[in-house]
């Protein structure tokens, strides 16, 4: 996936202090064309990170708001092309450029609106319009971010060792922004812009005002089942106005709000199954993650009812996950060494400290353990 570049705007952003209002100002090194641009040291700074943007994966609906990558569209009122949008006018202005005079003058006013958001830090911002010609006649346009490194040095001679690197800038941390597109390859789509920045800064949603973002996909997936649970509760009390109704949609909408849930208990596996296969068939590696007790579990929500089942045994909550193999990674412990009792033998020990009954020794998971602490010391290989 090779671009062709026709013209690029190069300019270096300069703030005082750590403070991104102070001091701000920038400059223009050098607007090329696609000939001055072979023969510059950029094609070499730039060389795959074009096909690297294009190619990097991006979802509508992301895993959640922090993602590094997002997928924007331009936000327009009903009834209204994309021209009323004063983002779509900027970019698309730059993308359709004709000679190098007109695209640095576009590329300066881009630079001097981004100047004005919050998240302006130093570094390099480039401009690029570049055609990937074996699949399109129109131009992509690229606006590229790096930031400054700080604490780069250079070998420099016998007597001084090293020296500092002034404004130096890596592609390793770029920032940037692809305009159109490119869902799949071959695929092109004016309506969407692709962002990609750092998670814990808004470096170009602060510059891009007018490019509305999708939900990310739990809450999405969330509002769904909240819909579920509100279909249930009109079946189940139908006319009944009551206050025991009232009373489970206000524990519903307490559990629904609380950032950590308990197991709420109100419907059967087989309501939970088919509620589940409605959200699977949007998205099938949706995730499922809880917490029993201390330990962590993530899986998938398809897992559920196949290899993960949820159980009650003498008053205990049980998770039982299922499999061909074990596999274990990092550390080795002693665990790995084990040969599995039956299943049966294994809840037997379940509740068994909590209702105060005797695990007779030899007897289950429990016993086992109490019959090797009192083993003699030769009969353990150490």
């Amino acid at each position: 996936m090779e671009f062709d570049v026709q013209f690029l705007s190069f300019f270096v952003i300069q703030t005082d202090g750590e403070s991104a209002d102070s001091g701000k100002r920038f400059k223009h090194f050098q607007t090329m064309d696609g000939e001055d641009y072979e023969d510059s040291p950029l094609k070499d700074f730039l060389t795959g990170e074009f096909a690297r943007i294009v190619k990097r994966k991006a979802e509508r609906n992301p895993a959640s708001e922090s993602v590094p990558t997002k997928i924007g569209r331009f936000r327009v009122e009903p009834g209204y092309e994309m021209d009323s949008n004063p983002d779509y006018n900027l970019l698309q202005r730059l993308r359709s450029a004709e000679d190098a005079e007109r695209f640095h003058s576009i590329a300066d006013e881009l630079v001097r609106i981004y100047m004005d958001t919050s998240a302006v830090r130093g570094g390099a911002l480039i401009a690029v319009q570049a055609t990937l010609s074996k699949l399109f006649d129109q131009p992509f346009l690229f606006i590229l971010k790096c930031d400054f490194e700080p604490k780069i040095a250079r070998i420099a001679d016998e007597r001084s060792l090293i020296s500092t690197v002034e404004m130096a800038i890596s592609a390793r941390s770029m920032k940037s922004i692809l305009y159109p597109h490119m869902p799949e390859e071959g695929m092109m789509d004016s309506w969407e812009v692709k962002l990609h920045q750092a998670s814990h800064a808004r470096y170009f949603e602060d510059f891009l005002k007018f490019v509305s973002y999708e939900r990310p996909l739990p809450e999405v997936m969330g509002e769904q089942v909240l819909e579920m649970v509100q279909q249930y509760m009109e079946d189940k009390w139908q006319d009944d106005q009551g206050h025991l109704r009232k009373e489970e949609e206000e524990a519903v909408e307490i559990w629904a709000a609380s950032d950590k849930r308990e197991l709420l208990e109100r419907w059967t596996p087989e309501q939970v199954f088919a509620a589940s296969a409605v959200l699977v068939e949007q998205k099938e590696d949706l995730a499922l993650s809880f917490k029993l007790g201390g330990v962590q579990v993530k899986g998938l929500l398809s897992d559920f009812g196949k290899s993960l089942h949820f159980a009650r045994h003498n008053g205990r909550y049980v998770a039982v996950l299922e499999g061909d193999f074990f596999q274990f990674e990092r550390g080795i412990s002693p665990v790995e060494l084990i040969h599995p009792p039956e299943l049966e033998e294994v809840m037997k020990v379940i509740g068994a400290e909590e209702s105060g009954t005797a695990v007779p020794e030899g007897d289950g998971a429990a016993g086992q353990a109490q019959a090797a602490a009192s083993a003699e010391d030769d009969d353990v290989p150490w």
